[in-house]
């Protein structure tokens, strides 16, 4: 499978009214990814509420980096969710400090930023709100867990917030979240934080939680769904010499494209 490409788009439930999702951005035959993981850890919360699952987490190469992570290679990356036909979800990440993520190691401090925009591809970006469908979000949270060679997994990164108190009070917003692809940009996080990590850890995949709702005819309040998108981020962790942790090439994913044990419980009690 290749490591080159980021994203899988997956429509596990819909409202009667939702309209059929696409694969912008897939990783060529992962579809068993994403359908296990969902059946894991994508669960609807009821209501009939959509889910988007998009990029797997990494599946291992030949090459020297044990941890298979486009993240860890170029410094940055962008993942992308198709959430309606024509209507783009991104989610771009980039290393904060240290910037040279071969230096991101297990015991010191590794800061990213990321950002949420909406891109509605039926009009020109030029057009103006009420030409373009509206996205809202109302939640984001992210969770961890790592591959270490040891085989045991732990949870040590997590995030959760209101993407309404993350930004000034004079942004768009309702009672729906905060609006997206408004004249003044998305949702701009630009620092955060995973700290100390288990001395064995040689990866890490990070999984964001979206919860957006997504209007189905541009300037009709009355057409909005519901959805949450999954998106996952691998990361390589780096020895304090700038070696790789540990040579796990074979090991470092399982048989379904996931680090080792994601969605168990840790050993370590």
């Amino acid at each position: 499978m290749s490591s080159s490409t980021h994203r899988r788009t997956l429509r596990a439930a819909a409202l009667a009214a939702v309209v059929a999702l696409g694969g912008p951005i897939t990783l060529s035959g992962c579809a068993q990814v994403a359908d296990a993981f969902n059946a894991i850890q994508a669960q609807t919360s009821g209501g009939g509420q959509s889910v988007v699952v998009a990029t797997p987490a990494p599946q291992a190469t030949a090459s020297a980096m044990p941890f298979d992570s486009r993240f860890t290679y170029d410094g940055s990356v962008s993942l992308s969710s198709e959430v309606a036909d024509g209507l783009e979800l991104r989610l771009d990440v980039w290393a904060v400090d240290p910037k040279r993520t071969m230096e991101w190691t297990a015991t010191n401090e590794k800061q990213f930023g990321f950002a949420l925009n909406v891109h509605d591809h039926r009009v020109d970006e030029k057009s103006v709100l009420t030409q373009k469908r509206r996205v809202y979000i109302s939640s984001v949270s992210i969770t961890s867990q790592t591959a270490q060679s040891g085989g045991q997994v732990s949870n040590p990164f997590q995030f959760s917030a209101d993407p309404r108190t993350l930004v000034p009070t004079d942004t768009l917003r309702s009672d729906r979240g905060l609006l997206l692809n408004s004249f003044q940009g998305g949702l701009l996080v630009p620092t955060t934080s995973i700290r100390q990590l288990p001395n064995d850890t040689y990866g890490i995949t990070l999984e964001f939680a979206l919860n957006i709702a997504v209007e189905g005819s541009a300037n009709s309040d009355t057409s909005f769904t519901q959805q949450t998108v999954y998106q996952y981020l691998p990361i390589a962790i780096f020895s304090s010499d700038g070696s790789a942790t540990a040579s796990q090439s074979s090991d470092s994913t399982t048989g379904t494209g996931r680090a080792p044990g994601w969605g168990q419980s840790s050993d370590q009690g």
